[in-house]
């Protein structure tokens, strides 16, 4: 079951003064099971690409493969609903969609939607909340009680409650401090890694994307420059900065060191590997 982009292009009001071609025959194809990061600088066609994935875009031209569904250009997109359940897109600021009166109601409404009953919905929002780090004692209060990451989590299980083989994260990080975000990606690690869910991530953050993530996705005026490992794409600074990416801070650390001298070896990938190197080579 393919998630792949075959000749995909979309262009926003065409037709008008407004017109703008946001993607430009794609051709990509994402690995099942993985953690793949979509990058690439504003404007680049990131969030346009993802929500194509189910369908709320539908390409001009070209078919989108998802799951067991092809979604053609021209073509009425068929099971729209039974996909959204498969596929579960968290939008940046997430939070700002809560509405209900208790994060239980709220984590639940999403189940119910597509057809649970009472019972095993409440079931699922509670495994959900509790997956994304939420205690118990939060469930009855209200959604407007909680802290920024805190609200972040409960939008984020409402996703989670559905059970999607996909999660796509557009920014998913985009405003939490440094621990909210350590903790955010974390959990999205688990979720590929334990639960083996594909995880999709539009992000500028290229620390989560080293740390975190299989493969990338570099765009560039709706276009695809590169795809490839993250291993592979973050061993070639000069490639990056070509892109308009900023390296990891470990990467130009290395990049800096070996141009003092020092012949940092690939194999070394994190900030204690990289000082206990050093300290070896010091001595």
């Amino acid at each position: 079951m393919p998630i792949a982009f075959e000749n995909v292009s979309h262009t926003y009001s065409a037709g008008t003064p407004y017109e703008y071609q946001a993607l430009r025959n794609i051709n990509l194809e994402i690995t099942e099971g993985k953690m793949t990061a979509i990058i690439g600088q504003t404007g680049s066609g990131k969030s346009t690409l993802v929500q194509h994935l189910n369908a709320l875009l539908l390409p001009d031209a070209g078919i989108v493969h998802i799951l067991d569904r092809d979604i053609k250009a021209g073509e009425k997109a068929k099971k729209l609903k039974a996909l959204r359940g498969e596929v579960g897109l968290v939008f940046q600021f997430p939070e700002y969609q809560l509405f209900e009166e208790t994060i239980i109601k709220d984590v639940a409404f999403g189940p119910k939607n597509f057809g649970c009953n009472e019972e095993e919905a409440t079931k699922r929002a509670k495994e959900a909340l509790k997956l994304a780090g939420m205690d118990e004692s939060y469930f009855e209060k209200s959604p407007l009680e909680l802290s920024g990451g805190q609200k972040r989590r409960v939008a984020i299980a409402g996703i989670l409650a559905m059970d999607p083989k996909v999660l796509v994260l557009d920014e998913p990080t985009a405003g939490l401090d440094p621990a909210g975000t350590a903790s955010m990606m974390a959990l999205f690690s688990k979720l590929n890694k334990e639960m083996h869910k594909t995880v999709l991530m539009v992000t500028h953050d290229m620390e989560n994307v080293y740390t975190y993530c299989d493969d990338v996705v570099v765009l560039e005026k709706g276009q695809v420059k590169l795809h490839g490992t993250a291993r592979e794409f973050f061993s070639d600074p000069k490639k990056c900065r070509e892109l308009n990416i900023l390296p990891p801070y470990i990467v130009r650390m290395k990049e800096m060191l070996n141009e003092k001298g020092f012949d940092i070896p690939e194999s070394v990938v994190n900030m204690k590997e990289l000082a206990d190197y050093i300290a070896k080579e010091v001595k």
